[in-house]
């Protein structure tokens, strides 16, 4: 099938998503697309991997096609926290402790941390959504001389709030890198992605008041999820 074909059915999957017609926000199975469309599936999926690049649809394993809510405006610059930035957005958020212990660390986290690989650190593992849909994986990384006994707090909350609240520690400046990539095999499943499925990896490290190292922060977007805008 010609790629014309697959851009007329995008077009037309398009304009009904535009009118409203799915109103659950789920699209019909494949095979009932391709019914709709007299095509093969090849060709429907041609046009749906069309309308996911757009960002206009996205997909989850074993649960099919969904139409794509709007991007999560991100600025790197800003240090407001997950849950304050959705709000600001009108939209909901809520995490997940996925895994909250004290490892020891790798060569690279160390190093972000200005600490010997193999020193102790806290590793926490968040999933975290965006009305309902799980947008981002982050693992953060912290250097337990500063926090004390933080394993045992509530942990789904703002750990920029617990920073401030409960040790009197707050942000003072930060570094970032923005680096497209496949999501990795322990982050994809949690974002409902096969692994390898393109994803945006934003690390910062950052300090403190006294600009010392404080934390490191992996972070793993579902690429589809996030729109980063920053004013120079």
């Amino acid at each position: 099938m010609s790629s014309k074909t697959a851009d007329v059915i995008a077009a037309a999957l398009c304009e009904r998503i535009e009118n409203g017609e799915f109103v659950t926000r789920r699209l019909p199975a494949e095979r009932a697309l391709s019914e709709q469309y007299s095509t093969t599936r090849i060709t429907l999926r041609e046009a749906l991997g069309l309308l996911e690049a757009q960002g206009v649809i996205y997909r989850e394993l074993r649960r099919g096609w969904f139409i794509a809510p709007p991007r999560l405006i991100y600025n790197p610059a800003h240090h407001s926290h997950f849950h304050a930035m959705a709000l600001q957005q009108g939209r909901i958020a809520s995490t997940e402790v996925m895994e909250a212990r004290e490892v020891p660390a790798q060569l690279a986290i160390a190093r972000h941390l200005q600490l010997l690989e193999g020193d102790q650190v806290y590793r926490i593992r968040r999933l975290r959504r965006i009305d309902g849909r799980a947008v981002l994986y982050v693992e953060h990384y912290l250097n337990p001389a500063f926090f004390p006994d933080l394993l045992r707090e509530d942990l789904t909350r703002s750990l920029t709030d617990l920073y401030d609240q409960r040790y009197g520690i707050h942000y003072g400046g930060a570094r970032f890198t923005i680096v497209p990539g496949p999501l990795p095999a322990r982050a994809a499943p949690a974002l409902n992605v096969a692994s390898g499925t393109p994803g945006l990896l934003i690390t910062r490290i950052n300090r403190d008041q006294h600009k010392r190292v404080i934390d490191c922060d992996c972070e793993y977007w579902r690429y589809d999820a996030l729109c980063v805008d920053v004013e120079v």
